[in-house]
């Protein structure tokens, strides 16, 4: 095989990884998202080791595959979180986060201290989360405490660590190779606190609720088949709501900053975001159509296969009706149908899961399809 056949294969399989290593989260939270920064870390050292591949723009596609393994670990808590206080801190994480990328990609990417006023704390309150419900039930904890523990988060991890890389502009693995005592010192740290939370942490845990659970819990019996999916849908009744704007803002702001760092992408936050929200209007409306004539699909994969032709399709269609954005709906405008159709086709089925779990969904709404 030649060289360049070898950087192709190297070069795609860490894509495929990057974009299907956070379907994992689904199912294994937290491993699942261990794995996503631990395949982050990574990637760039594989493509310099093994491959001769030009690597002068993978920063920019490496951000935006991080966004998009967040959007989906976001969309996640939905499936598999049963504290409705911590759901609530970690959404208001997110999107603080997403906002505030947003407005650093907007301003051209330069003033680095706006990622040190809006830290991804949202990444490390689900690891959080997900080392908690290992043993403990997440429903015994109240807001202040998951409140809490999402400032600790911020003020002793994320802003030092976004400070570090943003402000200082430092890097770990080259601090290592250049100071000597660095290292060490790391390393004695890292046994210090070890041994803070085995000798003092430890003994004052309360007991444990539940044997090691690595797994996601299974969904709901009331909500996990499509029936029971149509039949909550039909009562609400409703395309326009708070989940059709919360589906638009979600799609329209990782589109926007993934448009914005990826070089080859010239459509502009407004075209982004119409197209988005018609895209998801569309979606939605067919969703409620189906669901009151007791139709749907079982298999998550079905339902996305089925809403990337429709989308695809209305790509097209939107090609001969505005032909002088070729390069957005022909060429990136497919990554972002794809981007699309996974979030609302996993946000339509888990967004109830979350409403049932927490006990939003008054007795009787979740019944059989007539």
């Amino acid at each position: 095989m030649g060289g360049d056949s070898v950087d192709q294969v190297v070069f795609w399989g860490v894509v495929a990884a990057r974009l299907l290593v956070p379907l994992f989260i689904f199912k294994f939270p937290l491993p699942g998202i261990v794995a996503c920064m631990l395949l982050d870390g990574v990637d760039q050292t594989v493509f310099q080791t093994f491959t001769s591949l030009d690597l002068t723009y993978y920063q920019s596609y490496d951000k935006a595959l991080d966004i998009y393994y967040l959007a989906l670990a976001y969309v996640a808590t939905m499936r598999n979180w049963t504290s409705r206080p911590a759901f609530e801190v970690a959404r208001f994480l997110f999107f603080y986060r997403l906002v505030g990328t947003t407005i650093f990609e907007l301003t051209g990417g330069e003033h680095r201290w706006l990622l040190l006023i809006f830290p991804n704390t949202f990444e490390y309150f689900f690891i959080f989360y997900e080392i908690v419900r290992l043993r403990w039930d997440p429903k015994r904890f109240s807001m202040r405490w998951w409140i809490l523990a999402a400032a600790a988060i911020w003020v002793f991890i994320k802003l030092p660590q976004e400070a570090w890389i943003h402000v200082f502009k430092l890097d770990l693995t080259d601090t290592m190779r250049d100071v000597a005592w660095f290292t060490p010192a790391m390393v004695l740290a890292i046994l210090a606190l070890a041994a803070v939370f085995w000798f003092v942490v430890r003994p004052r845990l309360a007991p444990a609720d539940h044997t090691w659970q690595v797994a996601a819990e299974p969904i709901p019996a009331e909500i996990d088949e499509e029936r029971e999916r149509a039949a909550l849908r039909v009562a609400r009744g409703k395309v326009f709501d708070a989940r059709l704007l919360e589906k638009i803002v979600v799609v329209a702001l990782v589109s926007i900053i993934i448009a914005n760092i990826v070089p080859s992408v010239t459509a502009t936050p407004v075209e982004i975001a119409i197209s988005c929200a018609v895209l998801i209007v569309v979606n939605s409306t067919i969703g409620l159509w189906s669901a009151r004539r007791g139709g749907g699909w079982d298999s998550v994969l079905a339902t996305f296969v089925v809403l990337s032709l429709v989308n695809i399709g209305l790509v097209y269609a939107a090609n001969f009706l505005v032909p002088t954005n070729d390069e957005f709906f022909l060429a990136a405008g497919f990554f972002f149908v794809f981007l699309l159709t996974l979030v609302v086709t996993l946000y339509d089925r888990y967004r109830p899961v979350l409403d049932v779990r927490t006990g939003v969904v008054r007795q009787g709404e979740v019944a059989s399809a007539p």
